[in-house]
């Protein structure tokens, strides 16, 4: 069909009337279905905002319950501190949740709900003021009884329902949504078909176009291709820097939290020192002292045997002071006295030369030592630990040392290893019998073994060993990990075991090992060499 030239248009026309007709149909479209989709999504993030604070009231409060009857149960204020730090938040999460919502919370529910929630305060409440009055059975009565966990099922139903309420109004302002958004789709499919046949038209048009345009095109390409290959090359170089700095960074960290733990038993090293110099100085007195006291009673004692076995007998006064003072009981219990003396004072001495011993932390020289010595001042540092107290019983210390020479090492660091894996084991074997007194099991018999041997002529291998509750195989992965640790907040940093891999594989190019599974204790090999490669 050939139009009149008064009616024929140029190319160019064709295409501004089809691209005009294009926006005249789906400008609209494309507004209602950005309008449709905002709304959607306000709708989603209010209501999932909603449905977050309903989690966290939900969380909130389970928080709270548990720190009233923890603080019932243990009389620690450690939990009522807790309380009184999540109750504002809780409170804080109601205002929004009812801000964003007020329907949901208009209901003939709302005032029983409320109702049971400020009674649940108060007896929580009440029940800090029975613990603070040291009457925490009363106090664990009152967060037991029935009143207190109706209450309690009243609020978490309220909650719940309240959650259900708010699901219920997102899934029906999500079908109204789908509604729309099918209304919307439908009229985009009517207006695309109208538009086929003048875009058909375009098309021919544009492979003309394109078709001139083949050759530029290539070229362009090739060039967006190499500078591509460019930006891809420089990109791989900034991520390996990236991944460098960032490694660079951890082993800073590490390095600067090692270095504290480091100047800690360091100093832990010169106070032991010092302490041993002060006592030293008095026992060494005494001790001297205590041979010439023991020289001179036996002259005495003989003196007094000779003056006897003259003729004073006869002196009343002298036969009376005798008796008096019971000089046979005397002469017999003397040497006793002054053999415990020198007994006490050689332990004296001997306790410390160990704290000496012990006091080499800060020495940074690697030299001979005895492997023996550092693990017996270690322990007597601990022996505090070890000793029975309370409801604890005393923790046994095996030794099975075997024939070792002396050992190349840092003996300050070498210590500072010992110290790490007793105080673990002195941890676990607290819980293992703190666990045993609360439970059904029987009482358990802590002990520690440590055994020491030659291996091969070249190295030593020093075995560590508690009878606690051991250990998982995950918790056995993590274990030499930084920062890793299975203690409370506040009561491990993670670092010892760290540090201590770092002192035996890097320092002294030897090996450590843990063998454990839960229930059968845990044991720790240390193998480093008797001589160090220079």
């Amino acid at each position: 069909m050939h139009l009149p030239n008064k009616l024929r248009f140029v190319p160019s026309q064709i295409v501004a009337v089809t691209v005009l007709l294009t926006l005249l149909l789906f400008i609209p479209q494309i507004w209602l279905n950005w309008e449709a989709y905002y709304n959607f999504n306000s709708i989603t993030k209010h209501e999932f905002k909603l449905q977050t604070l309903s989690d966290e009231i939900i969380y909130l409060d389970e928080v709270l319950t548990m720190s009233a009857r923890m603080n019932a149960a243990t009389g620690n204020f450690i939990w009522e501190e807790r309380y009184r730090q999540f109750e504002p938040k809780l409170d804080i999460a109601i205002k929004e949740s009812i801000k964003l919502a007020p329907k949901v919370y208009e209901n003939e529910d709302t005032t029983k709900v409320d109702a049971a929630n400020q009674r649940l305060v108060a007896m929580e409440y009440e029940s800090f003021e029975l613990v603070k009055k040291n009457q925490k059975e009363t106090a664990q009565l009152l967060l037991f009884n029935h009143e207190y966990e109706n209450k309690k099922q009243i609020y978490a139903d309220g909650i719940a329902k309240r959650k259900r309420n708010i699901s219920l109004q997102l899934q029906q302002k999500i079908d109204d949504y789908y509604k729309r958004i099918f209304w919307a789709i439908l009229e985009s499919i009517i207006s695309l078909i109208m538009l086929i046949p003048a875009w058909l038209f375009v098309l021919r048009l544009l492979q003309q176009y394109l078709k001139a345009k083949k050759i530029a095109q290539a070229a362009l390409e090739e060039t967006n291709c190499r500078l591509e290959m460019q930006v891809a090359e420089r990109t791989a170089k900034l991520k390996y820097k990236n991944f460098q700095l960032q490694q660079t960074l951890e082993e800073l960290q590490h390095a600067q939290v090692q270095l504290i733990q480091t100047e800690k038993m360091s100093s832990l090293g010169q106070l032991v020192a010092g302490v041993a110099h002060e006592i030293n100085n008095p026992v060494n007195f005494i001790y001297g002292n205590v041979i010439h006291i023991r020289e001179y009673s036996q002259q005495l004692l003989s003196l007094i045997n000779l003056y006897q076995q003259q003729n004073f007998n006869y002196n009343p006064e002298i036969i009376n002071l005798i008796d008096e003072i019971d000089l046979e009981f005397i002469v017999d219990d003397m040497p006793k006295v002054l053999s415990s003396m020198a007994i006490g004072t050689d332990r004296i001495r001997e306790i410390v030369l160990t704290l000496r011993n012990f006091s080499r932390l800060d020495e940074a020289e690697m030299k001979a030592v005895d492997i023996h010595e550092g693990i017996n001042s270690t322990l007597l540092i601990l022996q505090y630990r070890l000793k029975e107290k309370h409801k604890k019983q005393e923790i046994a210390i095996i030794k099975d040392y075997g024939s070792l020479p002396l050992v190349e090492c840092y003996a300050g660091g070498l210590n500072q290893v010992f110290m790490n894996i007793f105080s673990n084991a002195i941890d676990a074997l607290d819980e293992w019998e703190a666990e045993c007194l609360e439970g059904e099991h029987k009482k358990h018999s802590s002990s520690i073994i440590v055994h020491t041997q030659v291996k091969n002529e070249e190295c030593v291998i020093i075995s560590i060993k508690d009878n606690g509750p051991g250990m998982t195989e995950k918790v056995k992965t993590r274990l030499f990990d930084p920062f890793f640790t299975t203690k409370p907040i506040g009561q491990g940093t993670g670092l010892g075991l760290s540090i201590s891999y770092q002192i035996i594989v890097e320092k002294h190019k030897g090996k450590i090992k843990c063998i454990s599974a839960p229930g059968k204790g845990t044991e720790f090999l240390i193998e480093i060499p008797i001589k160090q490669a220079r």
